[in-house]
């Protein structure tokens, strides 16, 4: 569970009647793509032949860029995660983590989803007893990519999701 039983308007576009602009999505999108691209070579490895994951990410980018419809990305997104089902460890979450930066272009605050997927992977590929410092440097690296513009959101949000997401934010 990633998403709150209440929606936050912070990331729901103003047009449904939130306070979040288009720049910002596009913005969240973004950084959710890069979360998961950071730790898609744990998907890959696993499974090289399976393109769903990297074009999940693609597609979140294209949405970025009005070279793909929402339902597009929505999709590719969806594909991600079916790519998941059937591993586990390190690569089912860097799946995942695709997945969920897939869908930001629908839902916008599944940005998140893709950052503690990404940081659950890391822990998971680490070292036996280093899983916890992995997932603190991912989370920093994470935090580091963050656009100035979206910051405060992105933090905060969590700051209020931190315990239905696995309690991974606490960098």
């Amino acid at each position: 569970m990633i998403l709150p039983k209440i929606r936050d308007p912070r990331f729901v576009t103003i047009r449904r009647g939130g306070t979040l602009t288009d720049a910002d999505h596009r913005l969240l999108a973004l950084w959710a793509a890069s979360c998961a691209e950071h730790v898609l070579d744990l998907f890959e490895s696993a499974r090289p032949g399976d393109p769903r994951p990297r074009q999940a990410i693609e597609h979140a980018r294209a949405w970025v860029c009005g070279e793909v419809k929402m339902m597009r990305a929505r999709a590719a997104g969806g594909h991600a995660m079916g790519a998941a089902r059937d591993l586990r460890g390190a690569a089912r979450h860097a799946a995942y983590a695709a997945g969920q930066a897939g869908v930001v272009a629908h839902v916008a605050a599944h940005e998140l989803g893709a950052a503690a997927y990404a940081i659950k992977a890391a822990r998971a590929a680490a070292p036996e007893g280093l899983s916890e410092a992995a997932g603190r440097l991912e989370c920093q690296w994470q935090r580091d990519q963050l656009p100035e513009a979206i910051r405060e959101l992105v933090l905060d949000d969590q700051r209020l999701r931190n315990d239905i997401c696995w309690s991974v934010f606490a960098c």
